[in-house]
């Protein structure tokens, strides 16, 4: 029987557009989406959040490194303390120099419930030189409503430095400690979202294509309209009715939504160390830079660089460069980062760098 080439070659090409077809499908399914972020990296949930606590506490058992007599406060609180346990004392009779007053402050995260326990941190308020070796005595944390919400006792924790032992070069901070798990929640924060109409989702950094993406994104999940942007940050999401009792379903389908958010072009740099950080997006327009005995010239495609001066080394590039492709160029030549730092600052100056700088 014979067969001719053409025959062989039109049996194979199905089984070949077919093989590349489930490499391809194969490789999208491997490959990540680029730079998608997940929404609960990018946004919140309203009604979900944190809240300060703070509190003031008298610290005990300090080896002479406590408050002097002139800390008329630390006297007063240490007083009222004795006098509740029944102890009758006069202020004017205490010596406070193994006692010293602290600010105490936590954070009380959403959801915290009661006999679960916080982070506290511990600020020395008078002139002890150290809070090393301290216990802070039973202090109530109260929130901005003046409620108590925690209470915080227990012996402090320096990080590990105490007098002499830090590192050559770094002085170490006695008089600001922690208690890990030093409070105990006492009050709960009532945060439902039973039975709610609607949902309120704000992005953390608001903006418009960001925020028009995200309501794409969960009208495609819900299968129809039912998200609405209200502005540059904040999405209203209508609760389906078969989600009505599963609002935390819900939530948790929408915060694992991903999406890729839209950056602006940004540069910030850091002047104390000479840090650059930019963006993928920002972009240089035509212009001509002279600094010290560097010359950059970014010009239209096709246009000859004019001649740099004798002694001058000149970085020639054409209009749209990214700014990577600028520092790197300059880094070629041996700029160091605070020449850089300058060049972007005059730059931003005149104009021609298409993007918001910002110096820290």
């Amino acid at each position: 029987m014979r067969i001719n080439n053409q025959t062989i070659s039109s049996r194979r090409q199905p089984a070949i557009a077919l093989c590349a077809g489930l490499l391809l499908a194969a490789l999208l399914c491997a490959a990540p989406a680029a730079q998608a972020a997940r929404l609960k990296d990018l946004a919140s949930v309203k009604g979900v959040r944190s809240n300060q606590l703070v509190g003031y506490g008298i610290v005990v058992g300090l080896n002479g490194t406590g408050d002097g007599n002139n800390a008329a406060f630390t006297t007063q609180g240490l007083t009222n303390i004795l006098n509740n346990l029944g102890i009758k004392v006069d202020a004017e009779n205490i010596k406070v120099k193994n006692v010293a007053s602290v600010m105490v402050t936590a954070k009380l995260p959403a959801f915290a419930k009661a006999g679960q326990s916080l982070d506290v941190t511990l600020s020395s308020m008078g002139d002890a030189s150290s809070l090393e070796g301290g216990t802070l005595l039973p202090t109530p944390l109260k929130g901005l409503d003046n409620s108590i919400y925690a209470v915080a006792q227990g012996p402090l924790s320096l990080g590990g430095l105490g007098a002499g032992s830090a590192a050559p070069g770094r002085k170490s901070h006695l008089t600001v400690g922690r208690i890990p798990n030093g409070a105990s929640v006492e009050r709960e924060v009532a945060v439902t979202f039973a039975d709610k109409e609607q949902l309120f989702i704000s992005l953390d950094a608001p903006d418009f294509t960001t925020v028009s993406l995200m309501k794409t994104a969960i009208d495609t999940l819900l299968g129809g309209p039912f998200a609405t942007a209200r502005d540059g940050a904040t999405v209203e999401v209508t609760v389906p009715e078969q989600f009505k009792a599963q609002e935390i379903a819900l939530l948790a389908a929408i915060e694992n939504l991903e999406i890729i958010p839209d950056l602006p072009a940004r540069v910030v740099l850091d002047e104390r160390t000479g840090t650059v950080v930019m963006g993928e997006n920002v972009r240089i327009s035509q212009l001509a830079v002279s600094h010290g005995n560097l010359s950059l010239q970014v010009m239209p495609a096709g246009t000859p660089p004019t001649m740099a001066a004798p002694g001058q080394k000149l970085v020639a590039m054409q209009t749209g460069a990214t700014l990577g492709e600028v520092v790197r160029a300059l880094n070629s030549v041996g700029v160091a980062p605070r020449e850089l730092i300058a060049i972007f600052q005059s730059i931003k100056a005149s104009g021609a760098l298409q993007a918001e700088l910002e110096i820290i």
